[in-house]
Formats: C-alpha cells, sequence, structure tokens
C-alpha cells in the first residue's frame, strides 16, 4: 500500500463563523472527493475524553464530511478510534506518536517528512479500512454463495 495524496484542509481561518468554515469544508470536501473518487470514505469516530467545545466542533467537521461523500454517492464507514489504533498500532490505547511509527513504517513515508498528527490519523483510519477490505470481500463471498 501507499499513500497516495494526504495533509490537513484548512479552508478557512478559525476567526471566521462556524458556518462559513463549515461551508468552506464540505467545498475542499467536494474538491478532493471529485479530484480523487475514491470507492470508500472511511472516517473514524468520535473520541468520548474531548471536552464539549471540541467534541462539538468535531461532530459538525464529521457531519459535512459525510453529507460531502453521500452527495458524492461514495460509501461509508465509520471506525471507532480504538479500531483504528488496535488495526494500526496493535493497541488501542496507543497514543498519537505509536500510530504515526507505524503509519510511517506500513506505509513507507520518509522519517525525515513531517507529518501532522489529524493527517497521520487520517492515514491511520485509511489502512483500517484497505486491512479490512479482503475479510470484507470474503465474508461478502460466502454469504452470497450461502444463497444460491
Amino acid at each position: 500500500m501507499e499513500a497516495l495524496e494526504y495533509g490537513i484542509l484548512r479552508a478557512a481561518r478559525p476567526k471566521h463563523p462556524l458556518a462559513m468554515r463549515l461551508r468552506a469544508l464540505f467545498e475542499a470536501i467536494e474538491a478532493l472527493l471529485g479530484r480523487v473518487s475514491p470507492d470508500v470514505v472511511a472516517v473514524e469516530g468520535i473520541f468520548s475524553h474531548l471536552n464539549f467545545q471540541s467534541a462539538l466542533r468535531l461532530a459538525h467537521a464529521r457531519g459535512v464530511v459525510l453529507l460531502a461523500a453521500a452527495r458524492a454517492g461514495v460509501e461509508i464507514r465509520e471506525y471507532a478510534p480504538r479500531h483504528v489504533k488496535m488495526a494500526t498500532a496493535g493497541n488501542g490505547s496507543a497514543e498519537k506518536a505509536q500510530v504515526q511509527a507505524m503509519v510511517r513504517r506500513l506505509l513507507g513515508l520518509p522519517p525525515e517528512e513531517k507529518i501532522p498528527y489529524d493527517a497521520s490519523d487520517a492515514l491511520a483510519v485509511a489502512l483500517c479500512e484497505a486491512n479490512g477490505w479482503p475479510l470484507r470481500e470474503a465474508l461478502s463471498g460466502a454469504r452470497e454463495a450461502g444463497r444460491a
């Protein structure tokens, strides 16, 4: 596997009103989906230990991502944070640095390249999805064979 593209979308300045930032995020996500044409969009669930304001902002942003993916007709899969950490680092309680180190190793990313934690977290979600695909395909084939 390889990372074709990764980074952080900064669609509007933090001082702008929330509605304007969400619209800019939606437009950036729509453009990204149009450019890369994914089969699946994988998103991580909200951490339960975030403070209320952080969780609310994250919920708004997730909603925008889900809406953009749904409008593009892309399948959406959601993963619990512990599941992503377990699938990537082998430990459901892994720290961000551990997850990032494993993402670097699994994708062969250069150690000198600076990758923000949010970007490596997103790559971890993508790896979680990609690693689960063969099992889902096998189970789907078994279900179809059972119906025949």
